[in-house]
């Protein structure tokens, strides 16, 4: 008994967590869900081009630009605050080459307005590296905010004919590639020129892409409180260990189909319908929860919820021109890092919720969870549908 009741007193921790973290979280989410930008790195002979290009909120939150309060960055905005910006993006986005910080030679910097999306379009040359030489990418944005959860810059690397991808988020921050004297001779001359090297320089690559994917994959299942929301509702009503393995198999089936279909662009669903979808699952599920003593087939329902979520997690990668070289490698891994938080979850959480409902009153624990559950969802899926 009584370790049934501390059982369920941890739950309830675990629901005020997700309660305080969530509302804090949507607050910030209304107006800005995923800080994201992306870098393209191009080495030539001749020099080191970076093209980087971060989207419009996230200029708005780190210069305050938006001086009309119209949620848009205009031309005249961006020209007010476009000095302020640069020094900020200089002291936070360091390339070195072998340790040593290299100076920026800007030759535009722009913002680009694509219908109701802009981007801050960035142009630097650096000075060539040479062979055998270390050179590293640092992005610091967002780390002095301590927001460094919501925020990741993608990076592609083009050198000779190769390329390669980076997910640079969280505590992950840094890319770094040795040279070689093969990678270095497989480089064009100059950025028009094209290269006849037909070498293969992944042998000496440094690239850890694919443990940045997945790390990448981890962070976003994490601050998506969103899923891990609807995974607790799945879990809190009573079930056998078959129909729990069989409803978590049903979701990662169905969320990776999705994922990788929208990735590949097969698909494409609007994000005003995928956000108020997901919150609407929290919400059924929920539901179900407090009027059903029993589930049975829950693996149908979360199936199709899953296909769903799949499109959820799939945002982040969309944007991003991952060449399809890797695109199978930064898929796979972006999903197995979101399996792994879904698998330890489940895992930390089966023994509790056995124990939980051999309680007296473990009904009563899923009704109130439950009901907390739908509250979460509700608030959820009228703040996406009516203000965002």
């Amino acid at each position: 008994m009584f370790h049934s009741r501390a059982i369920f007193r941890i739950l309830v921790c675990i629901m005020l967590v997700l309660i305080v973290f969530s509302s804090s979280t949507e607050q910030k989410a209304e107006a800005h869900a995923y800080s994201a930008s992306y870098t393209k790195l191009d080495f030539t002979k001749a020099s080191i081009e970076m093209t980087y290009a971060l989207d419009e909120l996230s200029v708005i939150e780190l210069t305050n630009g938006d001086s009309n309060n119209n949620g848009i960055l205009e031309l005249e905005e961006f020209n007010a605050v476009k000095d302020q910006f640069l020094v900020l993006l200089k002291n936070d986005i360091k390339l070195e080459i072998n340790k040593e910080a290299q100076n920026w030679t800007v030759e535009s910097f722009t913002i680009n307005r694509e219908g109701d999306t802009a981007k801050a379009i960035l142009k630097v040359a650096f000075p060539p590296t040479l062979a055998s030489q270390t050179v590293s990418l640092t992005d610091n944005l967002y780390v002095k905010d301590k927001v460094t959860a919501n925020y990741v810059d993608l990076v592609t690397i083009n050198y000779g004919e190769k390329t390669s991808t980076s997910a640079l988020s969280g505590n992950y921050r840094v890319w770094s590639m040795q040279m070689s004297d093969h990678i270095y001779d497989a480089l064009r001359q100059d950025p028009q020129s094209q290269s006849n090297s037909n070498e293969d320089a992944s042998g000496s690559e440094q690239i850890s892409g694919w443990f940045s994917f997945f790390k990448l994959g981890m962070t976003h299942i994490l601050e998506g409180y969103d899923h891990l929301l609807f995974l607790f509702s799945l879990l809190i009503a009573r079930q056998t260990f078959k129909q729990y393995a069989t409803m978590i198999t049903a979701f990662t089936i169905a969320h990776s189909i999705t994922l990788s279909l929208t990735v590949l662009g097969f698909i494409n669903v609007p994000g005003w319908f995928v956000e108020p979808a997901i919150a609407l699952s929290i919400c059924y599920v929920a539901v179900e929860n407090i009027v059903r003593k029993k589930v049975s087939y829950r693996w149908v329902l979360t199936f199709l919820f899953g296909l769903i979520h799949g499109m959820g997690f799939a945002d982040i990668l969309s944007e991003m021109d991952i060449p399809r070289s890797e695109l199978a490698t930064d898929l796979i891994s972006f999903n197995l890092g979101i399996e792994t938080i879904q698998v330890t979850l489940v895992a930390i959480l089966l023994l509790p919720l056995v124990l939980l409902h051999r309680w007296k009153f473990s009904r009563r624990a899923v009704i109130s969870g439950s009901a907390i559950a739908f509250i979460l969802g509700a608030y959820w899926l009228v703040s996406r549908v009516f203000f965002n």
